[in-house]
């Protein structure tokens, strides 16, 4: 069976989820979570992302990203393959870590119902899954690993750089202050206490089609006109989005390739080279390995393609340099 088309445009809304290998573990402590969530941080440099709200499971976790570029494909591949590499590198595995492709669900984006749903459903997964004691006075703040104690209830100077929570506070209705932070608290406090466990958080889409629109099923969560633009979208480039070559495209890549580019000729006007000197310095020269390093972080330009632009021999040679560079203050 073909694989579905992933739908990508500038400023989509996605949940995104991806399930362990077999179910299993993909964090098997906490360090695994904070190596997750930094290499989420690195994603959202490199790509742009803004992660509305997030929740780390023990097999398994959430997404709501905001993708400014359509380029929430490369910026997937990049972070799986990259948590993947250093879970199996910490505990000395090899293998997949993640089962079948992750699932990316559009989400209407602007319409207060259908984010705020999304939103408290992630939040509430905790709840679900038994893992807060509500009846026994634990709150929901006290699981540690969501956007929620992280973001939510927290003033703006103490989020993280890539946490879109003041518009989503905003898009719910709340305001960004202690009194607006608080009350959002207090209704997922309600919900998880008023709620059957197992339902708590998930909520059915305002209409009578509850096949395509759907939480946890649907292929896509909105109302009637967001359906209609996707089919609009489905319709406009079918064969491009589902052909396994589409991705390495060149109209695919031009935002990340323009982006290198522009860092490439930043760096160099910093450091006063002219692109002939490339040739004539080593691979390993401080002015390479800092602009090299600087496109890697914040673009999702290949590896090959800075050993091209910057005369470095090859991918692996530019990997090998990074990694040095990465241990380095």
């Amino acid at each position: 069976m073909p694989r579905g088309v992933r739908l990508q445009w500038p400023g989509a809304h996605y949940h995104v989820m991806a399930r362990g290998n077999r179910r299993q573990a993909i964090f098997c402590d906490d360090d695994d979570r904070r190596f997750f969530l930094n290499t989420l941080s690195q994603a959202c440099g490199r790509t742009g992302w803004r992660i509305h709200g997030w929740v780390l499971m023990g097999n398994h976790y959430h997404l709501l990203i905001q993708t400014p570029e359509p380029n929430l494909v490369d910026g997937m591949k990049w972070l799986q393959n990259t948590y993947t590499r250093r879970f199996n590198s910490r505990h000395r595995l090899w293998g997949r870590l993640f089962g079948d492709r992750y699932k990316a669900v559009p989400v209407e984006e602007g319409a207060d119902y259908y984010y705020g749903t999304l939103l408290d459903y992630i939040h509430l997964n905790p709840v679900r899954a038994g893992l807060l004691q509500i009846d026994r006075g634990k709150g929901i703040l006290q699981y540690p690993w969501s956007s929620l104690p992280s973001a939510y209830a927290l003033p703006p100077r103490r989020r993280a750089p890539w946490m879109a929570a003041a518009e989503g506070l905003i898009l719910m209705n709340y305001t960004d202050t202690a009194t607006g932070r608080r009350r959002y608290v207090e209704q997922l406090e309600k919900r998880a206490r008023t709620e059957p466990r197992t339902q708590c958080g998930v909520a059915p889409p305002p209409s009578d089609d509850k096949r395509s629109s759907h939480l946890r099923r649907g292929w896509y969560w909105g109302g009637h006109l967001f359906e209609e633009k996707l089919h609009a979208l489905l319709q406009s480039h079918p064969k491009a989005a589902a052909n396994r070559t589409y991705r390495s495209s060149a109209p695919h890549k031009r935002h990340d390739e323009r982006a290198a580019g522009l860092r490439l000729k930043q760096g160099l006007l910093r450091h006063g080279l002219c692109a002939k000197e490339l040739e004539q310095l080593p691979g390993a020269d401080p002015r390479k390995v800092e602009i090299a390093r600087q496109v890697w972080e914040e673009t999702a330009v290949s590896q090959s393609w800075i050993a091209e632009k910057l005369k470095m021999k090859s991918a692996a040679n530019v990997s090998q340099i990074l990694r040095r560079a990465s241990r380095q203050p």
